[in-house]
């Protein structure tokens, strides 16, 4: 036992509040629901199930022991097993559940990034170009997990772009609350004016949006997630 692995924390290092917690608040802040969780936990789990089932991501995933299936995706789920969980963080009257957050999981991730001269003289034949990209920094305190929203915003106006234009979005499911809550400050004219400087720019449309599923159902292994929706979007 002296030897055992030391979990990893996943405690804000500023603040010391867990995730789940900031999630749960967050998601309080924006008016994100309990339902609307969990509908869209069991969306993430059906689309999983069914990626699967369609050999979407059998070119994506290394055998292990001859399977590529994952073990955490529960296609057979319901809704009204999802609403028997009981709250995971702010107890007893939090909206975030084992079954609406994404579970630690072990995993890795690796591809090949380089230019597309590069790319010719090895002879290989780019799946996806990387043309705009930003980093964010969010308050922790009242912010924590909103970074997508502010990411979104800033890549859709340097671009001169609209949700519109996009066909497909990839975003990491660390908890239902978090997505929903970014998906709803996208949809706030307040929150977009004050924020970003931009009139209200939208909802990205369900039928884009993790379309194979996300971290919910499939897991979060620390590190590996980011390749892994990438090449997702990329196929």
């Amino acid at each position: 036992k002296d030897l055992a692995p030391e979990p990893p924390a996943i405690k804000n290092f500023s603040t010391g509040e867990i995730m789940g917690h900031s999630s749960d608040r967050l998601s309080s802040r924006f008016g994100v629901t309990r339902q609307e969780q969990d509908d869209f936990a069991l969306a993430s789990h059906k689309n999983a199930a069914k990626a699967h089932e369609k050999g979407y991501y059998k070119d994506e995933i290394i055998p292990v022991e001859g399977s590529v299936e994952e073990n955490c995706i529960r296609g057979e789920t319901t809704i009204d097993k999802l609403k028997t969980l009981k709250p995971a963080f702010v107890k007893p009257h939090g909206t975030h559940t084992a079954g609406n957050s994404s579970p630690l999981t072990d995993g890795a991730s690796a591809c090949l990034i380089m230019s597309e001269s590069k790319a010719k003289d090895l002879g290989y034949k780019p799946k996806s170009f990387l043309k705009s990209w930003n980093f964010v920094s969010v308050d922790p305190f009242e912010e924590m997990l909103l970074g997508p929203a502010y990411s979104i915003a800033k890549l859709l106006k340097e671009n001169n772009l609209t949700l519109a234009d996009i066909d497909v979005f990839e975003i990491h499911e660390a908890f239902a609350g978090q997505v929903l809550s970014n998906l709803a400050a996208l949809d706030s004219d307040a929150w977009c004016k004050e924020n970003v400087g931009m009139d209200r720019i939208g909802r990205i449309p369900a039928e884009k949006l993790n379309q194979w599923g996300g971290s919910i159902s499939i897991g979060h292994p620390f590190g590996a997630t980011g390749v892994r929706i990438l090449t997702t979007a990329t196929n």
